[in-house]
């Protein structure tokens, strides 16, 4: 039996001897390896002027990037403001003139939040009126500018989007589904 220990205490530690000698070799590759990246992440070959150029280009870009999300976050208001041109309960509307006709007539229109907005293209030089068939429905303009319709048309300065927006202003509780008509007139 002690013929049989020393045995196998000897294939042990020569078992010993190999793991260790591997784990030494495989310690010292991921150290060169590791040194070997950063002494190329730290030199200064790899940035060059064209790399400065791109750097400073982004920045410029970054801008741009930032106009384009908003252009497309504008579309995308837009065009669900078209598909719910079509549907009485939902809101913003895109609202356009008709050919040959100042006036543009939204009836049996149904108010389901606290206001709902009309998106509007005008030409520069026309003028924006809001008449509803309810008192208690507030008329603003509320971009490009702050402007009350209680107080006279609106005179269009630029070429831009307008929002109209109708909120409830009544001395009572809103109706859930709450509707009204609204006429937008655009003149020259």
């Amino acid at each position: 039996m002690k013929q049989r220990y020393t045995k196998n205490n000897r294939s042990n530690k020569s078992k010993k001897t190999f793991l260790q000698s591997n784990n030494t070799y495989v310690a010292l590759f991921a150290a060169g390896f590791f040194s070997l990246v950063l002494i190329s992440a730290c030199s200064p070959d790899t940035f060059s002027d064209d790399s400065s150029i791109a750097a400073e280009q982004s920045d410029s870009g970054s801008d741009k990037n930032l106009q384009d999300a908003k252009d497309i976050q504008n579309n995308i208001k837009n065009s669900y403001a078209r598909l719910a041109s079509k549907r009485s309960n939902i809101c913003p509307k895109l609202i356009q003139e008709e050919i040959d006709s100042q006036v543009i007539e939204r009836t049996e229109e149904v108010m389901v939040d606290n206001h709902c907005d009309y998106f509007l293209y005008p030409r520069n030089g026309q003028h924006i009126s809001v008449s509803t068939n309810d008192s208690q429905i507030e008329a603003l303009l509320i971009v490009p500018t702050l402007h009350d319709f209680a107080n006279g048309d609106y005179q269009v300065s630029s070429y831009d989007k307008h929002v109209v927006r109708l909120s409830y202003n009544g001395a009572t509780y809103k109706p859930e589904h709450f509707v009204y008509d609204v006429a937008v007139t655009v003149s020259n």
